[in-house]
């Protein structure tokens, strides 16, 4: 039986994935990898065309019985159970929807469940609240913990977050353990240098909240943003 080890290492599947990203493979390298072996007679690869020569498109494969994948000659019973869960999974993530966390109606909304979660921290957190173009929370996500000093507190970081999710617009948030929420210069550095990069990508910045103690102080509403 031939593997992936018997493969030139510039051909094999799962280096080319790792090397270029999964969108960069051909169907029947993806396919490749999810069979992982060939027979006696044949590498992997060409399993995988064998396969796609049965079938005339991704429909037809996604379509396919038990008893049509075992009809080729390679696929056994084990590899096509493997192949069908892989596609049943496959068409329930595609009908999956994203999971909203409600919708942004007011800052003041947002400042308190944001003041309700960081007030208490005794360490910066830095959160990001990934929106819609309805201006739904589809994700809210801790970025990191640290200080906007600090050279982790990067624009880069929180936007990669935000396209991996094709949010169109987000809401910042950071505490001040100290209990003050009055913006620092770096808070306002930071603030801007999030503006100009929103705007560059496409994703606007709506609001970046600093929180206290007791209180919050959006820099939308104070006119520095």
């Amino acid at each position: 039986m031939q593997k992936f080890t018997d493969l030139p290492v510039e051909s094999r599947p799962r280096e080319r994935l790792k090397e270029y990203g999964q969108s960069a493979l051909a169907n029947h390298e993806l396919l490749a990898i999810l069979l992982r072996t060939g027979t006696r007679d044949q590498n992997v690869l060409q399993l995988s065309l064998q396969v796609f020569s049965h079938f005339d498109d991704l429909y037809m494969l996604k379509n396919a019985s038990l008893e049509e994948l075992m009809e080729i000659p390679g696929i056994g019973k084990a590899k096509a159970v493997e192949l069908l869960a892989a596609i049943e999974l496959g068409r329930r993530m595609s009908h999956t929807p994203i999971v909203k966390e409600g919708a942004v109606t007011s800052s003041q909304y947002i400042g308190q469940i944001l003041l309700d979660e960081l007030k208490d921290f005794q360490q910066e957190h830095v959160v990001a609240l990934l929106l819609n173009t309805k201006n739904e929370i589809i994700k809210k996500e801790t970025i990191f913990k640290g200080s906007l000093n600090s050279s982790v507190a990067h624009p880069r970081e929180i936007f990669k977050a935000a396209i991996k999710c094709s949010a169109a617009r987000l809401i910042i948030a950071h505490n001040h353990p100290s209990g003050n929420p009055e913006p620092s210069d770096a808070d306002l550095s930071f603030t801007q240098r999030m503006s100009e990069a929103g705007r560059l990508i496409g994703i606007e910045l709506l609001d970046h909240f600093i929180i206290g103690d007791n209180s919050y102080i959006s820099l939308k509403e104070m006119g520095a943003l």
